[in-house]
């Protein structure tokens, strides 16, 4: 596949707590993909994406060729469910492991289900499932899906509520709405809540569409789907509960009222959140050379414009000052597309999908 070049000015657009703005140069690296979800970056100029549609490729960074991957689960495609997350292991080099995430099952009768293989060639070999998140639902949204791997090498997951189940996100004994912690092999680590289940790390999410580690730091990020309204990043910490359904700053999609709480006494409030919804996914924190102004900043990839003053969905850059958010930047709102994951590259550079049919591998340089 060949690779396009776009070359832009692009041209921040600037929240009102926002003064500066910056150029930077996008190039397209591939395209025709189809409701891609995830990318993963592999030694030698390789990365890996997933398509929600089941399929695994692998993608030539340096000429754009897609290679489809064999050796995958049977996957249950339906309505958010799919193919979706995958991550090398840290130690891949020498393990060749890559961890993908998936929804397994029935429309009345599915769940999401972590497993691992060996990229060995363009296939996956001796892959296993190595976790199931229980209860099963008869529902096809709200899986979460995304992981993260910790500093001793055991993985956070992040799972939703399942929506129609969403009380669910309250009861430590259940693995929906809630954030998991696992040996690489998937066992579960003992739960921080008394009586709770399996490897439950933290409590009351709603649909988790992003989790990560900053390296420099070792505080660990997520963003998550409120209902209408109530988009959340918030700081994962064990024990904790991030308030769903009990506390939101959304309301329900009919416009009722789902709790007349958006703080509650032992319930942890989100560091941002915003109304109207960005529909936050794909996350990364910036960490590299390329762009330094932005060190330290999380990048997120948004499906719609929200407060964007953009057509569609964009990047979000939150700004992040001690600890804090000092303001907001909007990249590629002029492209009109869903933006469904962003990664920063080995090199600095910024690495986007865009979703939906004829989806694009992006890249931003200086």
């Amino acid at each position: 596949m060949r690779r396009f070049v776009m070359v832009v000015v692009a041209w921040m657009f600037a929240l009102s707590n926002v003064t500066h703005a910056q150029e930077f140069r996008v190039e397209t690296i591939a395209r025709g993909l189809s409701d891609a979800w995830s990318i993963a970056f592999l030694p030698d100029g390789q990365a890996l994406v997933t398509q929600k549609t089941g399929t695994l490729v692998r993608l030539d960074l340096t000429d754009g060729s897609t290679h489809n991957i064999a050796g995958l689960p049977p996957v249950f495609v339906s309505g958010q469910g799919g193919l979706m997350d995958v991550v090398p292991h840290p130690d891949f080099t020498a393990n060749r492991l890559v961890y993908l995430t998936w929804s397994r099952g029935t429309v009345r009768d599915n769940t999401l289900v972590l497993g691992r293989g060996r990229f060995q060639g363009d296939q996956l070999v001796d892959f296993e499932e190595i976790f199931v998140a229980e209860p099963s639902r008869s529902t096809n949204v709200h899986y979460g899906a995304r992981l993260t791997f910790l500093v001793d090498n055991t993985l956070l997951l992040a799972i939703g509520d399942a929506f129609d189940f969403r009380e669910q996100a309250q009861r430590p004994q259940s693995h929906l709405g809630s954030i998991v912690h696992l040996q690489d092999d998937g066992t579960p680590v003992a739960t921080v809540f008394e009586g709770g289940a399996p490897g439950v790390y933290s409590i009351g999410h709603r649909n988790p569409q992003a989790i990560l580690r900053d390296p420099a730091t070792d505080i660990i990020y997520s963003s998550e789907h409120g209902p209408r309204g109530g988009d959340e990043i918030n700081i994962i910490e064990p024990g904790r509960n991030y308030g769903w359904p009990i506390t939101t700053h959304g309301v329900d999609y009919s416009g009722a009222i789902v709790t007349p709480y958006q703080s509650y006494d032992g319930m942890t409030e989100p560091l941002l959140h915003w109304t109207p919804s960005i529909a936050p996914a794909g996350m990364a924190i910036y960490r590299g050379d390329m762009f330094p102004d932005w060190d330290g900043d999380l990048l997120i990839a948004a499906l719609i414009a929200g407060d964007a003053g953009t057509s569609s969905g964009h990047v979000r850059r939150v700004d992040m000052e001690d600890g804090g958010v000092a303001g907001q930047e909007i990249l590629l709102g002029d492209l009109g597309v869903r933006i469904r994951d962003v990664r920063v590259a080995p090199d600095g550079s910024i690495y986007v999908l865009t979703d939906r049919e004829d989806g694009r591998v992006l890249r931003l340089v200086r």
